[in-house]
């Protein structure tokens, strides 16, 4: 157990952790960073220009991230309007390419998203009830996050590992699939770039999510394979149609996971795959945890279990979802049998649910 001062630094370290995630806010959503990428090094009155900013905020702006280290600074004697300022090619990555594994720059977004939200949290506390719906940076965040490991991954390294979906996805006539709580889409639309003949329905109650998805679908040029919806799933007239079934990192935010899954076996059918993918937490309770289970955690606490509290009957969930919890659901919706996936991944945790 910490002492009070190992816990007292342990904690304004975490507030000065939180302050310099919050100056990235500023820099992603000014175009700062973006500046500094593709214009190159420049002084604070240089930047200002580029992004159209107040020059005296954005000198401010500068000398604290070089002071955190985010940012590196020339001529460090130099006046403070003469300084220039740079960003490493690795910081760059994190900051500026989306097309990078490493892309981190929406992390704030989700963030200020969950502060907004804790109001309702905190009446949900005192009431036993539910928080529903996001803001728009929470959907922006959550796809643009989740948009470059489904692109680089989906198709390349997680279904490949399923050698009998790989092979249903890659023949014809086109396999058809359907992804549940599909979000901003990116999940669908890289299912249809790594598939050329399947037909990919994505479905998600928010209605403002599908929309994005479409807008998604639309400017990565899959729209004529890729449909969104703003329905549930479960109409009886989708039984059966579908050769897979997927969910990823969504079952534990819903109210009735039980029921979403039952929803995925009529989907379908006897014949068709059910694969969830879900967060890699611990299998059982640590205290200490790990860090994905302690991250888990502060979700949880802040935003996934109110959305599970939702409605009667609510399971609430949350987002430490453990291997024995999903189990027991997957049991209650039906299926005989439940497989951890042998897809190696830092953060999902992959199931393959058989009936």
């Amino acid at each position: 157990m910490d002492s009070p001062e190992a816990f007292s630094a342990r904690l304004s370290d975490s507030t000065l952790a939180f302050l310099e995630v919050l100056t990235l806010y500023i820099g992603d959503r000014l175009g700062l960073y973006a500046a500094l990428g593709e214009g190159g090094p420049a002084t604070s009155t240089e930047l200002a220009a580029r992004t159209g900013t107040h020059e005296r905020y954005v000198r401010e702006w500068l000398e604290q991230q070089a002071a955190c280290g985010v940012l590196e600074v020339d001529s460090r004697e130099a006046t403070a309007q003469a300084r220039r300022y740079r960003m490493s090619p690795g910081h760059a990555e994190v900051l500026v390419n989306r097309e990078s594994l490493h892309y981190q720059a929406a992390r704030p977004k989700s963030l200020l998203a969950v502060a907004r939200r804790l109001p309702l949290v905190l009446e949900a506390f005192r009431t036993g009830g539910g928080v529903s719906g996001e803001d728009a940076e929470a959907r922006e965040a959550q796809a643009e996050l989740g948009r470059v490991r489904f692109l680089r991954l989906l198709g390349a390294a997680w279904l490949p590992a399923v050698p009998d979906v790989q092979a249903r996805l890659l023949a014809e006539p086109g396999a058809r699939v359907a992804d549940l709580g599909c979000g901003g889409g990116w999940s669908a639309i890289a299912l249809a770039r790594a598939y050329p003949h399947a037909r990919v329905d994505g479905f998600d109650i928010d209605a403002p999510s599908i929309a994005l998805a479409r807008k998604n679908a639309e400017e990565a040029g899959v729209a004529d394979r890729v449909r969104f919806f703003a329905r549930d799933a479960a109409d009886p007239s989708l039984a059966g149609r579908y050769d897979l079934a997927l969910a990823f990192e969504t079952l534990h935010d819903m109210p009735r996971p039980v029921e979403a899954l039952a929803t995925m076996r009529r989907l379908t059918g006897d014949a068709g795959a059910v694969i969830v993918a879900d967060e890699k937490v611990s299998e059982e309770f640590q205290a200490p945890a790990d860090p994905n289970t302690r991250t888990g955690y502060g979700w949880s606490v802040l935003s996934c279990l109110s959305s599970a509290m939702v409605g009667e009957k609510a399971a609430g969930t949350g987002a430490v979802m453990r291997p024995s919890v999903f189990e027991g659901y997957a049991r209650a919706a039906g299926f005989r049998a439940v497989e951890v996936l042998p897809i190696e991944d830092d953060l999902l945790r992959f199931y393959r649910l058989r009936g």
